[in-house]
């Protein structure tokens, strides 16, 4: 996978490895390359020299997601014209690092050579690559053997280890390891060489030993891929592009799935590479929702999940209240001594009504009730959490202001960076806020939750209270937030009330969630398609003409395609069709020039200007809700809804692709085919 610009990664869930075109780690302090597990890079060098030249790489492939071939020569690109030596360096990733190195001798005459691995293991935290921080308080060790070279950290009870061995005879030294071998012409020369990585309780058992155990042997990758895939709906369409961007979603989303540590061993969706390779409440809640008619199994695992890590008391470094749905889980230094507040951390104010939200939807498309009965006490925590400790104002709306004022988010939607929320002009409300998407989301989630008390818990009047409360909400909401000057909603509510009047993608978020009235849904559809928010290739996050917008800002103007994929789906519910499916052409359009895989975010500059999508600099991919994108638009573009016992179906394709089906749908029917073709009279 070629994630970030000039590199190269092999990924297994939150286990990956980021090197350079020819297989090295040569990292600095700032820079997200070497070997991660666990929130921590266990190799920060990891370096190939011959005969004292560094290698340079002919050629790459990384069709496989674990698995990366570089074909490397030694010197540089001058020196190479007819190299005698050549080698091979076949590197797979799963729990641990496996690379084969192999040598060749093309060349009239024996040769010595002098192979070394140069490496070296800074330890360093996800966090602490991130924002650049560089002293680390615990205390590195070596030990050198005569068969492996073991490098560990140590801060109290954290402790990290990394063991570096090889299947040929080495000599092992602190700064790596080294094979003299002589090679005569035609002949080659090949070892095994290893990196085990330890997460070591104080009792020195190996967190990570399980992780192990599921992969006990080496094609257990290779043939879970082949599952994943096969268990997929058949994707049959006349354009080779979505065939792509259908078959890499699938892949990615393969490619992310982790067993959290101590969790049990299910497996959930990792958020994305390389900054987000854990849980987050609110990225996998949106991708399972994302992922429903493809890959239902990814939804059980992780409600079980963010149920089990579900708020239980008031702490205020942790953001946690009763009921209140995880932000963000990690393993890594900062977080275990909460220099981080991520063990977990639950600053986010979405998560908790889209847990109840995703619980809905699963049932729907699967009938597993019994799963709702498990859930029951969660869901209805969730949905307390909304009211007893999200209204920070006493107004009925969600609200956010950060209680860790050290280190915690103070944006808590889904737009969490610190300018996010603006003015049109620019200006930056007080706090707490109220976000228009949140109430969206909540009320959704009392309306589904009223649906699954009724019809599941068998408690009518719990369900009526719902169905009330969302009621008032759906008026409150409406009154308070809608702009009636601008024919919008407004983005937030300011601290006192005030309508903070900027122009979003978050107004397309109200539509899948219902809460916008009928009359009043054109208007904000004549927005979201305007020139001022539609890119030609997506809807912007912010719309152009206002103080903050910058096609390359973060939440400012980018075109983010999880966001876009939400907002289509909304259009179809809505009745415009021709709007989603303006969205859905240009989004997967998009695709084609990230080579089928959808970055978290690109450039918000006009499609007629650029003519190709502008890559954001530091957007992450493959990212989860990104490679979900397009599994929903091809749903909102075949209009699959989920009824009773049977799988509504209303496709509506734009003028981009001519036929479409998907084939063997699972769901609560068994599995059904959905098809779509466009006739002539169709725009």
């Amino acid at each position: 996978m070629r994630d970030i610009e000039g590199t190269v990664a092999c990924i297994d869930g939150n286990t990956f490895m980021v090197s350079d075109a020819s297989g090295d780690v040569e990292s600095s302090p700032a820079t997200p390359v070497g070997l991660f597990a666990a929130d921590s890079r266990f190799l920060s060098r990891w370096r190939l020299t011959v005969n004292g030249e560094c290698m340079t790489a002919l050629s790459v492939d990384d069709s496989q997601y674990y698995e990366v071939t570089f074909f490397v020569v030694p010197g540089a690109a001058v020196d190479y014209v007819q190299a005698d030596v050549s080698a091979i360096r076949r590197r797979r990733i799963g729990p641990d690092l496996t690379e084969s190195l192999t040598i060749f001798n093309y060349g009239e005459r024996f040769m010595d050579l002098d192979i070394r691995l140069e490496v070296a293991a800074d330890f360093a935290d996800i966090f602490d690559i991130k924002f650049d921080v560089t002293d680390k308080v615990g205390s590195r060790y070596t030990h050198v053997g005569p068969n492996e070279l073991r490098l560990g950290y140590r801060r109290a009870t954290y402790h990290r280890e990394v063991v570096v061995s090889a299947s040929e005879p080495a000599e092992f030294g602190p700064d790596g390891l080294r094979f003299a071998i002589r090679l005569n012409p035609g002949e080659q020369w090949s070892t095994r060489l290893q990196a085990d990585m330890l997460a070591l309780r104080p009792d020195g058992v190996d967190l990570r030993a399980a992780l192990r155990a599921q992969r006990p042997r080496e094609d257990t990758l290779p043939r879970s891929l082949r599952e994943w895939v096969a268990a997929a709906p058949t994707l049959d369409t006349e354009s080779v592009a979505l065939h792509q961007v259908y078959r890499r979603s699938l892949v990615d989303l393969a490619a992310l799935r982790f067993a959290p540590l101590s969790l049990g061993g299910a497996t959930v969706p990792a958020a994305g590479l390389p900054w987000f390779m854990t849980l987050f409440g609110r990225d996998s809640l949106l991708t399972c929702l994302q992922t429903l008619p493809v890959t239902p199994s990814l939804a059980p695992p992780t409600l079980r999940i963010l149920a089990s890590l579900q708020g239980a008391r008031r702490d205020d470094v942790l953001e946690e209240d009763p009921g209140r749905i995880l932000h963000e889980l990690r393993y890594g230094e900062s977080a275990a001594f909460e220099e981080q507040p991520h063990s977990p951390y639950y600053g986010t104010v979405d998560a908790s009504p889209l847990f109840v939200v995703l619980l809905d939807e699963y049932e729907r498309w699967s009938g597993d009730t019994a799963l709702v009965r498990e859930l029951e006490q969660e869901a209805r925590a969730a949905l307390d959490w909304i009211d007893t400790y999200a209204d920070l104002q006493a107004t009925g709306y969600i609200w956010y202001r950060r209680r860790n004022r050290a280190t915690g988010l103070d944006n808590q939607c889904w737009k969490d960076s610190w300018d996010s929320i603006s003015y049109v002009d620019g200006r930056l409300p007080g706090f707490p806020r109220a976000t228009c998407e949140t109430q969206g989301y909540a009320y959704d989630a009392k309306i589904r939750g009223a649906r699954l008390a009724r019809t599941v818990w068998g408690d009518d009047a719990y369900a009526e209270r719902l169905e009330q409360e969302a009621a008032a909400l759906h008026e409150r909401f409406n009154r308070d937030f809608w702009l009636e000057e601008q024919g919008f909603y407004a983005l937030a509510l300011d601290h006192d009330g005030t309508p903070v009047d900027s122009l979003s993608s978050n107004i397309g978020h109200l539509l899948w969630s219902g809460i916008v009235p009928p009359e009043r849904a054109p208007r904000v559809v004549e927005h979201l398609m305007s020139p001022a928010l539609f890119s030609g290739w997506g809807v912007r996050t912010f719309a152009e003409g206002q103080r903050r917008f910058n096609p390359l800002g973060y939440h400012n103007g980018t075109v983010w395609p999880f966001d876009n994929s939400f907002i289509a789906w909304g259009l179809r519910r809505y009745g415009f069709a021709a709007e989603a499916g303006r969205i859905a052409a240009g989004i997967l359009s998009a695709a084609t020039y990230f080579e089928g895989r959808l970055p978290e975010a690109f450039g918000g500059f006009d499609r007629e200007t650029t003519r190709f999508p502008v890559r954001y600099p530091t957007a992450g991919s493959p990212q989860a809700w990104s490679s979900g994108a397009s599994i929903l638009l091809i749903r909102t573009m075949l209009g699959l809804n989920p009824h009773e016992d049977h799988l509504a179906v209303d496709p509506a394709l734009p003028p981009t692709f001519e036929r479409m089906a998907l084939l063997d749908i699972p769901g609560r029917w068994g599995r059904v085919d959905a098809f779509a073709r466009r006739r002539p009279d169709q725009r």
